[in-house]
């Protein structure tokens, strides 16, 4: 008597489906990152992408969408699948961004699942020796008494580091013309060379000239001073509320699972608190910030109003 098939197919159903099942669950998550490789933002997400891989048990890969200030990265994320396998890493301009361009193809804040902030990061205020100042009141001083003769160099437009100049400008009232430059490297080698006067540039960027004579360290943008220069005071103790620094933090599409949402902040949380991603950051004078998707949500929405008088004050627009 011949034997159906049915049960055997069955079984063969059922094992494929497991098993294709089951490559689905191993296939790496993304952190799409909207930066070039080689940068703090590329550094980060690298360290933290290896640090969530033990706590997921899952490969975790950093794949780079560089251009148009993170929009690019950002938007293939909104408009990726929310189960949790593609995720942004972010920075500043995404809070700034709804502000200085003209049109975005994305909600900043509805298309998106704000998973964690990662770190903060502030920045130095740097002059050429030949800037007839010290520190920040003397440079305050000389910048009203010489209203348009000092400039700020610019590596990128809409940058922390552009708005933390544009903060100190609206908060002091000084008179500071910017120079563009494209990048954060030609920048400093003109305030190096005294092409230029100003700069507001990241810890790794300053560090190797600290003794060379080249530049004068005149205040950090934290709230308190900094381990890597600690003859520098805050802008803020001269500057009442003064206070800049770009942030990194991860989110995901809108519309995330709060299930799948909890294990990614947990695992990145114990990222930041591994010994190795703690050395990357204090490598680039940063401090770690693991705040939960509520906290991390919160923040955005207000950090895009801070942001937006500041770029208004500027003036910058991008088409």
């Amino acid at each position: 008597m011949k034997r159906s098939s049915k049960p055997f197919v069955a079984r063969l159903i059922a094992i494929t489906a497991f098993v294709c099942g089951n490559a689905l669950a191993q296939s790496p998550i993304r952190i799409i990152v909207g930066a070039p490789p080689g940068g703090t933002t590329d550094n980060l997400a690298r360290a933290v992408a290896k640090g969530m891989e033990g706590p997921l048990k899952r490969t975790v890969i950093v794949e780079n969408k560089p251009g148009a200030g993170g929009n690019i990265a950002a938007d293939y994320v909104a408009k990726s699948e929310p189960n949790g396998e593609t995720i942004l890493m972010s920075f500043t301009s995404h809070t700034v961004n709804p502000t200085l361009y003209k049109k975005l193809p994305f909600d900043t804040v509805k298309d998106f699942t704000p998973i964690t902030m990662i770190a903060t990061v502030p920045s130095v205020l740097i002059a050429s020796p030949s800037v007839p100042a010290n520190n920040v009141a003397e440079l305050i001083d000389y910048a009203k008494k010489n209203p348009g003769k000092l400039n700020f160099a610019l590596g990128g437009i809409g940058s922390s580091l552009h708005l933390a100049g544009e903060q100190f400008k609206m908060m002091t009232g000084v008179d500071i013309v910017n120079v563009s430059y494209k990048g954060t490297a030609p920048a400093l080698t003109d305030l190096i060379a005294g092409h230029v006067d100003l700069m507001f540039a990241s810890t790794i960027n300053v560090l190797p000239h600290v003794n060379s004579g080249k530049i004068k360290i005149l205040g950090v943008t934290s709230a308190t001073p900094m381990a890597q220069f600690p003859k520098a005071p805050p802008i803020g103790n001269t500057v009442k509320g003064f206070e800049s620094n770009a942030w990194f933090g991860l989110f995901g599409p809108a519309k995330l699972p709060a299930e799948t949402t909890q294990q990614l902040y947990d695992a990145a949380k114990k990222a930041i608190a591994d010994p190795t991603f703690q050395k990357r950051l204090d490598d680039d004078g940063g401090h770690p910030a693991s705040m939960t998707p509520a906290q991390f949500g919160s923040f955005v929405t207000q950090d895009i109003q801070r942001w937006a008088k500041i770029v208004k004050f500027s003036g910058a627009v991008v088409e």
